[in-house]
């Protein structure tokens, strides 16, 4: 049997909210249409009539958290990190955010060809060692990772069963002279997050637009629930596994605002009567287990899935939890992600992808697929020692305002941009540490005005930019590839003043695409 692939694009909008057609001519179209050239003058005053007026504003404002609050898109606060007693509402766009519609099935319709991607370079120890050689000797973090994946190598993998939870994140680059394009700013591996809290919020704008009276452009606000794709890969491993009575696990945060995200998912496991157990790096060094056979037991209690939603930093690991990493590694609980598909999802890795022939020596039998994944990478520069690092450098100095400099690290907030990031190049040219960077082409989007709900600050309009992630999932059992689908979108919004950073970082807020 097959891999179990998702439904054709047309055959996903058509199960959820119908895609308005590229023709429809509603009043909504031509507000959120940023890029029409037609009806300019109605484009604009329909729309900045509601933007501009700051009390109408306020009132749709208030009615919208209210919305979210009894929709469950939740967060705990910063003053109490580890209390639901007191909660928030996730930040939110009050309008959803017009989104071209051929990129948003463009970003869907490669989704399946990430997942292979990731999957195949995994399991391609080679390729990874090269890859990450040059890195290793210079960041610490990356280096205790891969220091993990050769002992678990040496030892021999004890999982047979695999399973990928991941989300590739792109923006729309502005052309001079057509449409925008989607490029891929990265693919994230490990805690993919707001899968949960992303189901909840096309209630809240369909809410608003229903307010205004716009019921039709209501109904086309896409139906979307990530959290239950999310858990059928997991609940797919489970039972994989084999063992009935085994828990999913779920390495948490020891502060975590972003838990009712998580809860989403569990929550959909427990309704497939499958038990969850939320433990920290810490619980597991304590309590944690492997018999004979390299099962994990914790507390007692065998473990089928560990789901990881920390170990992504280096700020979350102290020796223990390098120890509880190294015992989890080694087990035969499926690994959600396992350490060699964590350092897939470096920045190093994302690079050494774009060079011209890697991805037709991974997957050599996929035409189609290279071609599409290849459309969407954005210009990625190795920053190695040698000349080609050298010329990267000093076109990175030259034009700091094209490019963007990345080191591996994930959780947002790390980038370097304009000036700070020349600055930082020219101190690392003649340093060893220029390799645990990576530069890439900034990708610049077209700015568009919507207003950004954050508790404390007054509701009014700003110039703001979109990303766009698509959730993966995929399941494979020794060689075979079972399952390979997508699952849902996650559109986040910041505005322009701001280069780096995502919702948890307090910059971007959740959103919903309506396709135009």
């Amino acid at each position: 049997m097959g891999p179990q692939t998702s439904p054709s694009y047309v055959t996903l909008w058509k199960s959820q909210s119908q895609l308005p057609s590229p023709h429809h001519s509603s009043a909504l179209d031509l507000i959120l249409s940023v890029h029409s050239k037609t009806k300019v003058g109605v484009m604009m005053t329909s729309w900045e009539s509601i933007l501009q007026d700051d009390q109408q504003l306020e009132e749709l404002a208030q009615q919208a958290v209210d919305k979210a609050l009894m929709e469950g898109v939740l967060m705990r606060t910063k003053q109490e990190p580890n209390s639901s007693n007191i909660v928030s509402y996730a930040p939110f766009t009050l309008f959803p955010s017009a989104v071209p519609r051929e990129l948003l099935e463009q970003a869907y319709a490669v989704q399946t060809d990430f997942n292979l991607l990731v999957d195949t370079v995994s399991q391609n120890s080679a390729f990874l060692e090269q890859t990450l050689c040059s890195t290793i000797k210079i960041d610490d973090f990356i280096a205790q990772l891969f220091d993990i994946y050769k002992q678990v190598l040496k030892e021999g993998i004890a999982q047979t069963v695999f399973l990928g939870l991941n989300r590739s994140d792109y923006m729309f680059n502005r052309s001079a002279d057509g449409p925008p394009v989607l490029k891929q700013i990265e693919i994230n591996t490990i805690s993919a997050s707001f899968g949960g809290l992303s189901s909840k919020t096309p209630a809240v704008h369909r809410h608003i637009l229903n307010v205004l009276g716009k019921t039709k452009e209501a109904a086309n606000i896409l139906s979307n629930n990530p959290s239950k794709g999310l858990a059928l890969g997991i609940a797919k491993a489970w039972e994989l596994y084999g063992s009935p009575k085994a828990l999913v696990l779920v390495i948490a945060q020891e502060e975590e605002r972003n838990v009712f995200d998580q809860h989403y998912i569990e929550h959909d496991l427990l309704a497939r009567n499958i038990h969850v157990i939320r433990r920290r790096f810490e619980d597991v060094a304590k309590t944690g287990s492997l018999d004979q056979d390299r099962k994990l037991f914790l507390d007692g209690q065998e473990i089928a899935v560990a789901y990881f939603r920390d170990g992504y930093m280096p700020s979350q690991y102290s020796p223990q939890n390098w120890e509880a990493r190294l015992l989890l590694e080694r087990s035969c609980a499926v690994k959600c992600p396992d350490i060699a598909t964590q350092l897939v999802g470096t920045k190093k890795v994302q690079q050494e992808l774009s060079r011209p022939g890697v991805l037709e020596t991974l997957i050599p039998d996929q035409p189609e697929a290279v071609a599409r994944l290849r459309a969407t990478f954005a210009g990625l520069y190795s920053l190695d020692v040698g000349e080609e690092g050298d010329r990267a450098i000093m076109e990175a100095i030259a034009a700091p305002g094209r490019f963007v400099l990345k080191p591996q690290r994930e959780g947002g907030g790390n980038n370097l941009y304009g000036e700070e990031m020349a600055q930082t190049l020219k101190q690392l040219k003649a340093s060893e540490k220029r390799a645990s960077y990576i530069l890439m082409e900034k990708i610049e989007p077209e700015p568009f005005g919507n207003c950004l709900l954050q508790a404390g600050i007054p509701a009014r309009m700003t110039q703001c930019i979109s990303e766009l992630g698509i959730f993966g999932v995929y399941v494979r059992q020794g060689k075979t590839l079972l399952m390979n689908k997508h699952v849902g979108h996650l559109l986040r919004t910041k505005s322009t003043k701001h280069a780096d950073g995502g919702v948890a970082a307090g910059v971007a807020v959740l959103d919903n695409p309506y396709a135009v």
